[in-house]
């Protein structure tokens, strides 16, 4: 259990802070999880349009325009 929750979460930012974004190292990271992916067989989707109205239905309760 941890004690210093607050600790932890300072020394995290902290260490953000320190180290800029490594584009390469971020890429090498995305392609080793999509050809674990591959390797699982999750990707490619069997039916790419498979859930469709469900992220259409969601899109359209997201995207609500308010008036000003």
């Amino acid at each position: 259990m941890i004690q210093n929750a607050h600790l932890i979460e300072a020394l995290k930012k902290a260490q953000m802070k320190s180290s800029p974004p490594d584009y390469f190292k971020n890429l090498t990271v995305f392609e080793a999880l999509y050809r674990e992916a591959r390797a699982l067989g999750v990707l490619p989707a069997k039916d790419p349009l498979e859930g469709i109205d469900t992220d259409i239905r969601l899109a359209g309760i997201l995207n609500v325009q308010t008036a000003p």
